[in-house]
This record gives C-alpha cells, structure tokens and sequence, in this order.
C-alpha cells in the first residue's frame, strides 16, 4: 500500500502510478471479454495530460469541471486530470433528467466539461457553449474536444515533466450532489484529505493487496463508489473492471465469471434479488434442507454455489447503502459468505462503519474506524436512541454555496448531524434504525420504523418493493411492487395480499401492524444506492 503525503488526488495518482506501474489499474467487460486495459504507468500519463489539455482550454485553478460518463476505464482518469488541472471535479450520475443537470452546471458554476459520446448523445451538453472534453474518444495522442460548438482533435501533451496545479489537501477537491431518499439534492463539498482518510480507513476492516480483481457496478459519480471502488484499490495497487451494462443480476453474474473477481461493494438490492431469484427457489427443493439435522449443510452448499456464481475467488463482498434484509443476511452468515456490511454517508466521503467479514454476528452492530468518532444525540426516539453524530477527517467541508442548510448540518460544538436514528451497545457498536424524518409516531407515541417493516415484506416472494407510509387516519399502509412470482398468480391476488399483511403483522409489535396493503404497477424511483426515494411518495 502507498503512503501518499499530501492527502491530495493528484499525489495518489502520481505515487501509485510510480510504484505500481505496469500493473493493470482499469478494464472494461464488454461483448463477453475484457477490453480498454488500463495500466498503473498508463493512468499516471493520461491524467496529467487531461489536466494540461483543461489548462489549455483556458481552465485554471479552483474552476469547477463537470464529469458526466458512465462508468468506465476513462472515468478514474478524467476525475485525476481535473485534480492535476488544479481544478473542482463536479461528478454527475448520469440519471439526472436534463433540468436537474441544468441546475446543477449553473449551481456550480462549471467552466469546462470531462463527458461520454453517449452522455452528450443523451443530454445534448454542447448547448450550455462550454468546451467539451469527450474522454472515451482518445485514438493514439490524440482527443476529440468540442470549443464554442465545433469538434476538432487536439493532440495530448507528452510532456510528463510538465507542471501541474494539484490543490491542498484541506481544499475542496470535489462536490458530490446528492440525490437522497429526501429529496433536495445538494452539493457536498469533499476534500482531498476527505476522501483518503475515508478511503484508507476503509482498510481497517479488509485488506486489499495488488492481486486483488474487483469488478464496479455501482456509479462512480456516487461517493461510496468512488472512494471505496476507486481510491481504496488504487492506494493498494488492485485492479478494476466496468461493466459496459447495467448491472442487473443476469449481467453481474456473467461478467463475475468472465473476471473472476476477489472483491466487490454493492447495495443491498442486487444480492438480495440475486438469492430470492437463484439462489433460495432451488434451497427450498433441496432434499438436505427439507430436514432441520441437513438443513445446515444444504445451506452451506448453497453458499458454495454462490461463490461459484461470482466466479469463484470471491474473498470479500462489502454491502452498504442501505440495510440488509434479515432473510438474505440470515442467509448469507449461515452459509459462510465472505460479506460485510458498512454505514456511511455523502456528507461523510462516505465511511462511517464497518464490519470485518466473518468476524461478526447478523445484527451486532458496526464499527468505526480508528479516527471517526460516533456519538448519540441525547433526547432521541427512545431508550438509548437518537440521532446519530459523527466527527473526524472524513466529514464534509458543507454545502457549495449553501450557508443555511450547513449551518443545519452541524451541531454547536461541530458534529456533523446524520439525519440517522441509532444506538450505540455496551461493546461500542453502532445500531443503525432507519432515517429520522421517515420516523412514524403510533397513536400512544410508539416509536415506529417503516424501514423494518419493509425490511420484513422484503423478505416476501411476493414482493419486489415495499414502502411503509402512514395514511390519512393514522392507519400503516404498505404501498407494494409485486414479485414476477405473484404476478404470476394474478387470479388469486386479492387472497395472497391478505395472506402478505396477516403474515407480516406476526412479525410485528401491536402498534406497528399494517392496516392494508397497496399494490403499486410501476417500478419505484430510486437513489444510485437503490433507496426508495421517500418523498415522492409519503
């Protein structure tokens, strides 16, 4: 691992590229293969010519340079060329509609912007008249750039000995905008010494070595992607392969046994589908798990096969994002999965708590790192509950341009306020409830969480998506996607949601029971984290 000593992007590209040169850093999987490889010497030239190619586009220090790409093996590069450019990177998922995008370039105050051929195909970006660095158009030193609405190629300057303008490491370095589960997307103002500090803490739970293979699936534009998919590999020399498609389970698993990775992050909702669609249909067949003195056995090999599944070597699979359903991480534990699971936000670059994989029990807590600090706030929702605090090098600068709602972010004595119930145990774990604004308050005051009974219809063959919302008379209503498996039985649908609600009210204490069941026909709009976003439908 490379001990950089500036804190800074610019220094994590440069010194890992010096010390692990000819190793591969990027691939992508496309057409059934792997292509575009990236070396550690390569990434190192490519970034520090991007950087002097935005100088030449008249972009100087503390500028802010939009990246708008799907993820691939140029994405890593453009985001270290803007660091060398001495500019801002502005990240952008590239599920924003074309108002948001808007908003947000004159938000930022963007000056130039790293994109795809495909992105610009999408959102037509060379009408904002800004010039236009296309990243995946690279054909030998040469670079496609669009000034003042006319493409032309400019050549990318050899000179690696030229200077570059990289920025403090307690500087902004980045602005991440949001697209919670709240709405009101922000911008999050990250530095260097932000991001590595949450990158390498990282490293307190699972260890990464150059051997290692990890294969990306969520967007690099969101930060737990990019600081734990991205910068925690990097500082240990691993390697790293994108997908050419989305990441649906069909897609995951093929390129997993094409790359045969050791590592992956994900959210919740891409295993979770790929057990109750792969994995527990054929365990429940299984003859060893129809008798409880085999039933540990079956699910032993049933873990097998899913290690199988994702080509066989996998020795960490970090989940994070959003909470685990009991059944899958059940699961998961019984069969001896190599997973952890991790609690971290934006605001905080994103990594706040973790677990070592094997070394843990499902609902004992998490963890932070040596140098993050986790407190409850006094008064909270319950018997040693409340709001969840944090303090240390991985919090926020605030909001870009934002005074107010960063003020609100923090505490008197400076603690970054999550917006998260939880608790913390005698052994010094972090218990994670759910948000404080989903919080519902039953008719004598209970504390009720919506997220736990969703959790539970999760865990449904029936159900897709659930979300848990109070009605107009105080009743719980859960507003239900249904399964393939239910649609399936459609003429029967009306019993089986009945059958839904009387099985999941079992589960739950008195006051925390649903009154009815809805069915919702389209798919839910989520966060890059897969999160129902709330606010569209309370």
């Amino acid at each position: 691992m490379i001990q950089t000593l500036k804190n800074t992007l610019a220094d994590l590209c440069l010194v890992s590229s010096e010390k692990y040169k000819d190793r591969p850093a990027f691939t992508m999987i496309s057409g059934g293969k792997i292509t575009r490889r990236v070396t550690y010497a390569q990434m190192g030239l490519r970034s520090r010519q991007i950087g002097n190619l935005l100088n030449r586009l008249g972009v100087v220090r503390d500028e802010k340079v939009l990246l708008f790409s799907e993820n691939c093996p140029e994405w890593p590069l453009a985001y270290f060329g803007i660091a060398f450019a001495g500019a801002v990177s502005v990240p952008l998922l590239t599920g924003f509609c074309a108002e948001q995008v808007q908003n947000i370039i004159n938000h930022s105050q963007i000056s130039a912007i790293c994109l795809s051929r495909a992105a610009e195909e999408k959102q037509k970006l060379s009408s904002y008249g800004l010039p236009l660095i296309f990243i995946d158009s690279v054909s030998g030193d040469e670079i496609s750039v669009s000034v003042n609405g006319e493409q032309r190629r400019m050549t990318l300057n050899a000179d690696t000995g030229a200077a570059y303008h990289q920025r403090g490491p307690d500087e902004l370095a980045t602005i991440i905008y949001t697209s919670g589960t709240q709405g009101n997307s922000k911008g999050v103002m990250l530095t260097g010494a932000n991001l590595i500090s949450s990158a390498l803490s990282s490293l307190d739970f699972v260890k990464i070595y150059p051997s290692d293979r990890l294969l990306s699936v969520l967007p690099l534009a969101h930060t737990y992607e990019c600081s734990l998919g991205l910068l925690t590999p990097l500082l240990c020399g691993a390697s790293i392969a994108y997908l050419e498609k989305p990441p649906s389970p069909s897609v995951l698993l093929e390129a997993a046994g094409i790359l045969r990775p050791t590592a992956m992050i994900t959210v919740p909702l891409l295993i979770e589908k790929i057990y109750r669609s792969a994995i527990a249909p054929k365990l429940r067949k299984s003859r060893l798990y129809k008798f409880p003195v085999t039933r540990s056995l079956a699910v032993f090999f049933a873990g097998r096969k899913l290690i199988s599944a994702l080509g066989g070597r996998i020795r960490f699979f970090g989940i994070g994002g959003a909470p685990l359903s009991p059944d899958v991480e059940k699961f998961l534990y019984r069969a001896g999965f190599p997973y952890s699971t991790g609690y971290g936000l934006t605001e905080a670059s994103p990594f706040v708590a973790g677990n070592t994989p094997r070394r843990f029990q499902p609902g004992s807590g998490v963890r932070a790192p040596h140098g993050v600090k986790v407190r409850i706030a006094a008064g909270g929702a319950g018997e040693g509950e409340g709001e969840i605090q944090i303090r240390g090098p991985n919090v926020m600068m605030g909001y870009y341009r934002d005074g107010e709602r960063t003020a609100e972010a923090f505490t008197s004595d400076s603690w970054l306020r999550t917006g998260d119930l939880g608790s913390i145990d005698k052994k010094g774990r972090l218990h994670i409830r759910g948000r404080l604004k989903a919080l519902i308050l039953g008719p004598s005051g209970e504390n009720i969480y919506p997220e736990e009974i969703e959790g539970i219809l999760g865990s449904s063959r029936l159900v897709e998506d659930a979300l848990v919302y109070s009605g107009e008379k105080g009743e719980l209503v859960a507003l239900v996607r249904l399964s393939e498996a239910a649609k399936a039985a459609a003429g029967a649908i009306e019993h089986a949601l009945e059958d839904l609600r009387s099985w999941a009210n079992k589960k739950l204490a008195s006051f925390s029971r649903l009154s009815r069941i809805e069915i919702k026909n389209e798919p839910f709009e989520k966060t890059p984290t897969m999160k129902i976003k709330r606010y569209l439908y309370d």
